[in-house]
Parts: structure tokens; sequence; C-alpha cells
């Protein structure tokens, strides 16, 4: 089963968390209902900044407890060699995921076309 390490951060980049999920959408949403878990309001954890996804549990472990000894400039360069705008991934995620739920779905055409009354 595939695991994800990620970094969090609040909108002005106080704060860096790293975690390891298994399910990273359904982790990005528990952090939006409960926003005041691990800080205050003004620096709650919403913005997806890094993430990697791992193929067996025991290798995400092992990873996650690397990058958690990480200072922050070590977490910054992580962070900047893929995302260098810190822009939030978690956009990115809904719209791939939408994609893989609904699969695009073309209207049939018709051999015959009905005329249009006015």
């Amino acid at each position: 089963m595939k695991r994800y390490i990620y970094i969090i951060t609040d909108r002005n980049r106080n704060n860096l968390h790293v975690g390891l999920c298994a399910d990273l959408l359904k982790t990005l949403d528990f952090y939006k209902q409960m926003p005041t878990l691990f800080f205050d309001s003004a620096q709650q954890l919403s913005r997806l900044v890094y993430f990697e996804e791992i193929n067996t549990e025991e290798q995400a472990m092992e990873r996650f407890k690397y990058v958690s000894t990480f200072t922050r400039p070590q977490k910054e360069k992580m962070i900047r060699s893929v995302n260098k705008e810190w822009i939030d991934l978690t956009i990115g995620l809904n719209v791939e995921n939408n994609m893989r739920q609904r699969p695009q779905m073309r209207p049939a055409l018709s051999s015959r076309r009905s005329a249009v009354t006015f």
C-alpha cells in the first residue's frame, strides 16, 4: 500500500510540519476541518508544499524519520527543489483525483440530427 510523506505549512510559511499518511487527500481534509489542532488560527496549517509517494510502509517510515530530523533550511531546500514558489499543491491533487473518479464522458453523436423549431 502506498504511503505519503508530506510537508504542510501555514500561509506565512512560519511552520513546517512533516507528516506520514496513507491517504493524502483525507489527511489534508482533516487539517481543514481541524484548523487549530496544532497551532492557533493565525498559524493554521493549510498549504501542502511538498509530498513524496512511497510504495512500502517500511520505506515510508524510514523516510519520515529521516526527513523529520531535517533542520528548517534543509526542509526549505527540499521544498524549493520541486516547488520553487511554494505553491499549494492541494489544488492539483484535487483536480487529479476528480479526473480519476469521473472519466470524461463524450456526448454520443447521433447519425441523424433533429430539427430545431422556434
